[in-house]
């Protein structure tokens, strides 16, 4: 017992150095996975005879303005929505029983304080019964202009990007990275959220607002799963 109160107390008094963490909130930029890459500076050709032709900057007199260059933007339009919903049930029964007497044996002594020793009997019954619920609903729309992040060797877009909205007291941000086609992107450099592979979609906040929506350190200690009940 004595050992279990060390170990809880311990458990206690680090807690609060855990809870250090929320107290140092994301930040814009502090990330480099959604910071804005820049485009890669044209590399000047070493005697072009007076042309003013660069291959790193050309576009096709038949070519639309899409993403397609290191620090080109594009913008994510964020159509996210998902369902869940799972139920089980689980029901079992079992009965045993047991009687045994031995009538016809004439032993002596074989009864005490009026029961019959050579007489047994048992009755046993177990039940069980278990439901569960869940289900889950999220949705986020909106758009978000990102940047493109690297060129795969296969024609790829790496895209990765940032969007802060400061409102009263606190700061909303999504932050988004994935990869995507250049075929997917429409005429407009617009793509959907749900045509990125490997997407990471992050939208939280930061402020008053998302304190008081926090339970403090001790409640969450008392809500852990190191309790036994």
């Amino acid at each position: 017992m004595k050992r279990f109160t060390s170990l809880l107390l311990v458990a206690m008094a680090s807690l609060p150095l855990g809870a250090c963490g929320t107290l140092n909130p994301p930040r814009p930029g502090d990330s480099a996975e959604y910071r804005p890459v820049a485009p890669i500076a044209p590399v000047p050709a070493g005697a072009n005879n007076g042309a003013i032709f660069q291959a790193s900057q050309a576009q096709g007199l038949f070519e639309d303005y899409k993403a397609r260059r290191v620090g080109d933007l594009v913008t994510v339009e964020l159509v996210e929505k998902t369902d869940a919903k799972k139920s089980s049930a689980t029901s079992t029964s079992k009965d045993s029983g047991l009687d045994m007497s031995l009538g016809d044996i004439s032993v002596a002594g074989r009864t005490l304080a009026g029961a019959d020793l050579l007489a047994a009997s048992g009755n046993g019954s177990r039940t069980f019964d278990g439901a569960g619920d869940s289900s889950q609903s999220n949705s986020l729309t909106g758009d978000i202009t990102v940047t493109v992040a690297e060129v795969l060797p296969n024609g790829n877009l790496v895209i990765q990007g940032e969007k802060w909205l400061s409102i009263n007291q606190g700061s909303e941000y999504v932050r988004l990275r994935g990869i995507i086609r250049p075929v997917d992107i429409s005429t407009t450099n617009t793509v959907q959220s749900t045509q990125i592979a490997n997407a990471e979609v992050s939208y939280a906040g930061t402020g008053t607002l998302r304190d008081s929506n926090a339970p403090g350190w001790l409640t969450r200690f008392f809500n852990s799963p190191i309790w036994p009940i």
